[in-house]
Formats: C-alpha cells, structure tokens, sequence
C-alpha cells in the first residue's frame, strides 16, 4: 500500500443488477490478494447505520454533528448533513483512508472506469453502457453480444478482479 492516492474502480448497475454481490466477492478475492481495499456505496435512499435507544443514536437525535464510535475493533463516524446538500464524491473520496484500491458502488454517473453489472432479474435491464463512456466492461448473468466492450460471467470474480487490476494499473502482489 502507498501513500499516493488511491486508485479508482466502480460499479454500475441498476437496482437488483447484482452489483453488491460483485461488490463483496471482489473486496473478498482482492483482499485475500494482498490488497487493502476500501469501499464506497452510494444509496439512493434515507438509510441508517444506528439503532434507535443506542448511545450514539441519542447523540445524534440530540443535535450532534458528527458522532464518532470507537471500540478497540473499528471506529465509525456519522455526520448529520440536517439539510445541507448531500457532499459530492470528491469529497467523500478524500475522507478514505489511505489504500490500493476505492471500489464505487453506486455514482453511475461519476466519470470513473467502472464495470457494468446485468441480471435478467433486474427490473430496468436498459443497457447503461452505450451512454457511459466510462463504462469498460459488462458482468453479466446472460449472454451479451451488442457491444464491443469485454463481458465477463456476473459470477466470474478472479476475472473481473485480474480486469479491475490491470485497469487501474496495479500490479500483481508478490506472495
């Protein structure tokens, strides 16, 4: 791991594509590669990682900016935007740790290489990549034959991984 900022890869999809399942299967195989890895997930929705009646949920109904929990196995940070706009990913993207490698999941519209995930179970199965030129590739569920871009099985992770790696210029750990 350096210092130097982190490379970039993200994925695309919509709703139900299968884009959190690729998500954790390629933190798991990069990981146990030798690489650190950070996340980022965007909702597009309210969401809550605190529970009503705990500590830091009364912290934070109490008005408090920012309520940080630290344990000696992981600390974590909320902060209360209480109507301010929602911070862009440039400004998320600097709160990450030093790392390899941010994996994006979510920010279709961020120009970041990232990879296009289809299911057929997915509700809008309207190809994203031939508006996305940052799109560099499909993981896909079914057989995708119109376009130029390489398509990889959905569940194919080593391979999507080997992609992501390349792609972003990191080379191979040496065990």
């Amino acid at each position: 791991m350096t210092t130097s900022p982190p490379r970039i890869f993200g994925i695309a999809g919509w709703k139900n594509s299968g884009k959190t399942g690729l998500a954790v299967r390629l933190v798991e195989t990069l990981v146990s590669r030798g690489f650190v890895v950070s996340t980022i997930k965007h909702a597009h929705h309210d969401f809550d990682i605190d529970k009503v009646g705990a500590d830091s949920y009364r912290h934070r109904q109490a008005g408090a900016h920012e309520v940080t929990i630290v344990s000696g196995t992981r600390f974590a940070i909320m902060h209360e935007l209480r109507g301010a706009p929602e911070p862009s990913f440039e400004e998320i993207l600097a709160r990450i740790a030093p790392c390899d490698l941010v994996l994006i999941e979510g920010y279709k519209r961020e120009p970041i290489p990232k990879i296009e995930a289809r299911r057929l179970e997915s509700v809008n199965r309207t190809p994203l990549s031939p508006e996305d030129p940052h799109i560099v590739a499909i993981a896909a569920d079914h057989p995708v034959t119109d376009t130029a871009l390489p398509v990889f099985d959905l569940d194919d992770t080593d391979a999507i991984a080997d992609f992501v790696l390349v792609t972003v210029g990191l080379p191979p750990k040496r065990a």
